[in-house]
């Protein structure tokens, strides 16, 4: 999911980051992509219906929470995707702060949503939770322990 537009250095760095991680992930054989690989406008389709139909469409949904990053949207983007999916996806959902950041929402993820969430401190360890994360999902689609196609 997101980020959505660059505006600056910071956000060209956050880019790269997750542009890494997705290039990572996909070295692995998944196919990874973020919100923005699409190329749909926000004028075509809002920043939220963008990310509800994203996640609906998903196996697997990360969020990833840097400390430099711009945490306020992903907070309602987190919230919205939970409350969409909270009956027929928890498990598909992957919530990733960087380790020692806290905040009410983080902890109402798991607690409310009863999503997974997990911490990093590189993008080493990122990329290796959302790998194991996502193969842990696969084996349960090919036991039956969760659906596929998601939707299903």
């Amino acid at each position: 999911m997101g980020p959505y537009k660059g505006h600056g250095v910071a956000d060209d760095e956050m880019f790269a980051f997750l542009d890494d991680v997705r290039d990572r992930i996909r070295a692995e054989g998944f196919n990874a992509f973020l919100a923005t690989d699409a190329g749909i406008s926000l004028d075509v389709m809002d920043a939220g219906t963008q990310s509800l139909e994203f996640a609906r469409a998903s196996n697997v949904v990360v969020f990833v929470v840097r400390r430099d990053g711009k945490n306020l949207g992903v907070g309602i983007e987190v919230g919205a995707v939970l409350e969409e999916t909270e009956e027929r996806a928890p498990d598909r959902v992957l919530f990733v702060p960087a380790k020692g950041l806290r905040s009410s929402m983080i902890a109402s993820v798991a607690d409310r949503w009863d999503a997974t969430v997990r911490t990093f401190e590189d993008v080493d360890e990122l990329s290796d939770g959302v790998r194991l994360f996502a193969r842990d999902v696969m084996r349960k689609e090919m036991v039956g322990e969760l659906p596929f196609p998601p939707e299903s």
